[in-house]
């Protein structure tokens, strides 16, 4: 997943780039209205509405044309009527500084959620290749070295996660908020049970490690996105 970070405070940019990136994102930072024009295509972009030379309410106005792209406006403003302009403008959410990184995640995957169909639908054909395994992620097809691997549709959702962000870890409440859109104690269960399943049928070839106290990461050794 890929975050672009539009701020032109360096002691805040510095901040959401590394809290970002501990997270398991692909971080980018910009600073300018300007350099956003030319901006590369995110999953989920965050937009300082104080920016140097224009309003982040433009940038937002111009990113309305890619569906596939969540935003969320991050700014000090926090009167109830600026909340509206953003909203309006086209944010997808809106947060106000100061915040904590928790509430921060939380909105990202949420928006994440809202713009999962648009995200899919502009990379229908998309690959996972990781290790010895490959994931078609239009037909929601697996193969282990060349064998197909059937999964249910929640196995294979939990598998597209983990092999996206790997090898990064990915912690047990984004697992559970992102595939079961809940962190109570009945679905962790159903998240182990879920693991145990997708070992065992993928296989020793394929290695999905528990980070303690975490979550899990697919760890390979390579891992390469293509198409």
């Amino acid at each position: 997943m890929r975050i672009t970070v539009i701020e032109d405070d360096d002691r805040v940019a510095r901040g959401l780039v590394t809290v970002l990136t501990q997270a398991g994102f692909e971080v980018h930072r910009i600073a300018t209205a300007a350099e956003a024009v030319r901006l590369e295509p995110s999953d989920v972009v965050l937009v300082d509405l104080a920016l140097p030379d224009g309003d982040g309410l433009d940038v937002i106005r111009r990113l309305r044309d890619q569906p596939e792209t969540a935003v969320i406006a991050v700014t000090a403003r926090s009167e109830e009527h600026e909340r509206v302009r953003g909203l309006r403008a086209g944010a997808d959410d809106y947060i106000v500084k100061p915040f904590g990184v928790q509430e921060l995640l939380a909105r990202i995957e949420a928006v994440l959620r809202r713009t999962r169909a648009a995200r899919a639908a502009r990379n229908p054909a998309e690959s996972l290749v990781v290790g010895p395994m490959r994931i078609d992620v239009g037909t929601r097809e697996v193969a282990v070295d060349g064998a197909p691997v059937p999964l249910t549709r929640k196995e294979f959702e939990l598998l597209l996660l983990l092999a996206r962000r790997a090898p990064d870890v990915v912690s047990r409440d984004v697992i559970l908020d992102q595939i079961w859109g809940a962190a109570w104690e009945s679905s962790s269960r159903t998240l182990d049970t879920h693991i145990a399943a997708l070992r065992h049928k993928v296989g020793a070839a394929v290695h999905i490690r528990t980070v303690h106290g975490v979550g899990y990461r697919l760890a390979a050794d390579q891992s390469e996105l293509i198409g």
